[in-house]
């Protein structure tokens, strides 16, 4: 599942093609490009819960100023090692994640079926929840250039 959203977060989206709003067309060219059935309807499935985070509105993920805390759960913690959370909390604590989008990110991971994702994996998830939420343009963008900048030069000599 998580190869489709990739598919289709870089064909789409890094692609400037126009998504194709008719969900049997999208289907159908998943199906041409070599994706099992049931993996394209539960790929599709979490981008669509993922739309349907974003337009909730929930009051204590509204404060962006809010000083928080998070406590994992054990699941969580199985899915997402530990660099991947410092890495969560690097990202809040530079203001790329908001206390909103860091619970978006958690919970489209959770829904994933991968028991456990490495931290290139988790960028991805971030970049596409970023990208989706609506004002959050400029966080995106900061976190398109943390994974795609390369340095000028060498690190070490």
């Amino acid at each position: 599942m998580f190869d489709i959203l990739m598919y289709l977060f870089e064909n789409y989206v890094h692609g400037e093609t126009e998504l194709l709003v008719d969900e049997d067309q999208l289907t159908n060219e998943l199906t041409r490009a070599g994706f099992h059935q049931s993996d394209i309807i539960k790929a599709l499935d979490w981008l669509e819960r993922l739309a349907e985070l974003q337009s909730k509105d929930v009051p204590y993920l509204r404060d962006h100023n809010q000083q928080t805390f998070r406590i994992y759960t054990k699941e969580e913690m199985e899915k997402l090692d530990v660099e991947s959370r410092g890495f969560l909390m690097f990202l809040e604590h530079i203001k790329v994640l908001s206390v909103e989008t860091r619970e978006m990110v958690i919970d489209r991971v959770m829904e994933l079926e991968d028991s456990q994702l490495d931290l290139d994996d988790l960028k991805w998830i971030i970049l596409m929840v970023l990208f989706n939420a609506p004002g959050h343009q400029s966080a995106y963008e900061q976190m398109e250039d943390l994974i795609f900048e390369q340095p000028d030069g060498r690190l070490h000599s």
